[in-house]
């Protein structure tokens, strides 16, 4: 019976039990993509890491989820390369093959993991405000409270988001998604899920607090969402939100929600950059689920 080396990391925190777990393959060579989403699906965390080789970059990842492979994915980029530096990988900027393209990414000396992300994406949508506030479950003028400069819109730096912005976070808290319904909007502005914000944080130095829905990729609510953090901050510079004066650096808050605190700096000097730490928490293996005959390995 084969088995392969699978770890688990926290990532967007430095505590361990926190953050966004991400499953990791360090080799996922080999494997094919029916493979791969079993292995996901096992694992039953938002998304699974597989990282393999690449004729264009120094290595290529892809990523899946209990459901569905999906393009790129934040925090399981954080939680490898977390990994990949605990196992001796050099300080420095390094490429990474995705299915959206080449990123760079950039690991710092002391662990932080900074992900270049995609160049930003803003489309307007047409979409009413009750169906918004239904699909959430939170009060229409808690949203119209939050609209005068900043609109409802789908923004992508990589994977597309809807980022609706609420008045307070009692509003944020005390929402009650219907999952269904989320997933139908999603699908109608074709966006990856809703990413719900309010600048009315928990910590005074957090420039936000946020939750995300995903069920049409399989992750009802994320705890900690990278590529979503990314989009947030190139919305919140799209729209001007801090008077053309945007801070050197933005901390989004995630996940409390769910019990999973995190936190996700986003830098955007010239492109969105996403970082964070990680921390490994589960390091064993799994038995590879048998390939279909008439299914094709991949390198």
């Amino acid at each position: 019976m084969e088995t392969i080396r699978i770890l688990q990391v926290d990532a967007f925190t430095n505590e361990p039990l926190t953050g966004n777990q991400a499953g990791v393959v360090p080799d996922g060579n080999g494997l094919s993509s029916d493979q791969m989403q079993a292995i996901a699906a096992e694992m039953a965390v938002s998304e699974t890491a597989f990282v393999r080789s690449s004729d264009v970059a120094d290595r290529r990842i892809r990523y899946f989820t209990p459901t569905q492979e999906v393009d790129l994915c934040g925090h399981a980029t954080i939680g490898t390369f977390a990994h990949l530096h605990d196992e001796g990988l050099e300080p420095g900027i390094t490429t990474l093959e995705t299915n959206v393209g080449v990123l760079e990414i950039d690991v710092a000396s002391d662990g932080a993991v900074w992900m270049t992300q995609d160049e930003p994406t803003v489309g307007d949508v047409d979409v009413d405000y009750d169906r918004v506030a239904d699909a959430l479950g939170v009060e229409r003028t808690a949203l119209e409270g939050a609209r005068a400069d900043l609109p409802l819109a789908v923004v992508s730096t990589g994977l597309p988001f809807l980022i609706v912005p609420i008045t307070y976070l009692s509003d944020l808290g005390n929402a009650e998604p219907d999952m269904a319904a989320i997933e139908r909007l999603t699908e109608a502005v074709d966006a990856a899920g809703i990413y719900l914000f309010t600048f009315d944080a928990l910590e005074a130095e957090s420039t936000a607090h946020g939750r995300m829905f995903a069920p049409g990729a399989g992750v009802p609510e994320d705890p900690v969402t990278g590529t979503a953090s990314g989009a947030i901050g190139a919305y919140l510079d799209h729209f001007g939100a801090f008077d053309d004066d945007l801070p050197e650096e933005l901390r989004l808050e995630q996940g409390h929600y769910v019990d999973r605190p995190g936190r996700v700096r986003v830098r955007l000097d010239g492109a969105v950059q996403v970082g964070g730490r990680g921390v490994i928490v589960l390091d064993g293996s799994i038995v590879v689920p048998p390939a279909d005959d008439d299914e094709i390995l991949e390198a």
